[in-house]
């Protein structure tokens, strides 16, 4: 297709995901057509790992996607050689991808065995650079494959993209030429602390007016309000906020009023994700009258914009390890809005504590697999009502310098501009 559209000569493909592995497949043909071989040689295999770079995504094993080798010979068709069963290179590079040792390369044949093709291993079997998408998910993708280097780089978010209209006037102002280098955003701490909460504010005035326009929820731009808003599945646990709603009660009757706005999709067949999404609307009736709950629908890019420029606090709630990055919580930095998260993904390298925003509990990185939703939940109110709300209420200076942080230090960073500086350093011009 990129030939088609006239795309010729690239020098590095960058495959996102397993899905892509099957461009390293269709390298392999083009090479090894390309050479007048009549199978795939350990020199076709290294000309293609030198132009592909891999990326993985997730340490969830369903994005590991596995496909019988079937599938696989019907859709790379009858043109796909066979590879080098006579070089030892080939077959181990074979042997790799298919998980067991083989004595033939005929797709055809190896179709009527049960080892499926891992994806994943596909990829990262032709790829000459491999990482993961943030330092901790980086271990943990060593972890699954050990046999592999696995480096990591960080995720990033488009600044201009994702910073209110408010705030992009306030740059504009007083950091010119944070567009074009969001590395400048690291001064944003000479900009006066009234002038931040005021943009803030007229960026939480629309959300507001917005919220209450579509659900009719009857909010205040004057209450501190929580956001929480991604892909409603189990490991990001989005109705962790509301699993003890007394303790809630309690914590509104002694610190202050409390709103949260809420939206994203479960997948169709995904039950557990909708499960989420109905506790919340539970907590949602029971809670009316105390606390201002909105989910809303139609979750899209528009609208992740609107929620993450507009609320008081990002909240963040995975289990761990599973969070391999997350970037919502990057776009609410460029905003000034601190997030409080579970430390994992993205946050163990963006979290200052009392900083640049606030951590659930502690590190778990030596108690992988280790989840206690009660005690987060706990962990997660006492920061609210103890620390967080306080500040907001009650010490609003203090607040609005947590805000400049976020921005200096983790807005001028997590970021697209930094993170493809460091893809075209380590991975496409190595």
């Amino acid at each position: 297709m990129l030939e088609a559209l006239g795309y010729r000569g690239i020098r590095r493909f960058h495959m996102n995901e397993g899905h892509a592995a099957l461009l390293a497949l269709e390298l392999l043909e083009q090479r090894a057509r390309k050479s007048g071989n009549r199978s795939v040689t350990a020199e076709d295999i290294e000309a293609v790992r030198r132009k592909c770079i891999f990326t993985t995504h997730t340490p969830v094993l369903a994005g590991h996607d596995q496909f019988p080798v079937e599938m696989m010979s019907r859709t790379i068709g009858e043109a796909e050689r066979r590879w080098d069963i006579d070089d030892v290179r080939v077959m181990g590079v074979l042997d790799r991808i298919l998980g067991v040792p083989h004595k033939t390369s005929d797709l055809k044949e190896l179709s009527h065995t049960d080892s499926p093709v891992n994806m994943t291993l596909l990829a990262l079997n032709l790829s000459h650079y491999v990482n993961g998408v943030a330092k901790r998910h980086g271990e943990i993708t060593r972890l699954m494959f050990a046999e592999y280097t696995i480096h990591s780089i960080t995720n990033g978010v488009h600044g201009v993209t994702w910073t209110s209209d408010p705030f992009c006037r306030l740059y504009d102002q007083y950091i010119p030429g944070w567009r074009q280098d969001n590395l400048a955003l690291r001064y944003a701490l000479s900009i006066p602390a009234d002038e931040i909460w005021n943009a803030h504010m007229e960026a939480k005035k629309v959300l507001i007016d917005y919220v209450n326009r579509e659900t009719n929820a009857g909010m205040s731009s004057d209450v501190f309000t929580i956001g929480f808003a991604r892909r409603a599945t189990a490991y990001k646990r989005g109705d962790l906020f509301v699993s003890d709603l007394e303790r809630l009660w309690k914590i509104v009757d002694r610190t202050g009023q409390i709103q949260l706005v809420c939206a994203g999709k479960a997948h169709p067949k995904d039950q557990e994700g909708k499960d989420v999404i109905a506790r919340i609307w539970h907590a949602k009736q029971v809670l009316e009258g105390a606390i201002k709950i909105s989910y809303l629908p139609n979750y899209d890019m528009a609208m992740g914009k609107l929620i993450t420029s507009g609320v008081d606090l990002w909240l963040n709630t995975p289990v761990p390890p599973l969070e391999a990055s997350g970037t919502s919580g990057m776009k609410a930095a460029l905003n000034g809005v601190p997030s409080l998260s579970i430390l994992d993904g993205w946050w163990i390298e963006g979290w200052i504590e009392g900083i640049t925003g606030w951590s659930v509990g502690e590190d778990m990185r030596d108690k992988q697999g280790v989840c206690d939703s009660s005690k987060d939940a706990a962990l997660l109110y006492e920061k609210l009502e103890q620390t967080i709300m306080p500040l907001f209420y009650r010490d609003r200076r203090a607040f609005v310098n947590v805000m400049l942080h976020c921005i200096a230090l983790n807005g001028s960073f997590f970021n697209t501009h930094r993170m493809m500086q460091q893809y075209v350093m380590h991975a496409y011009f190595l």
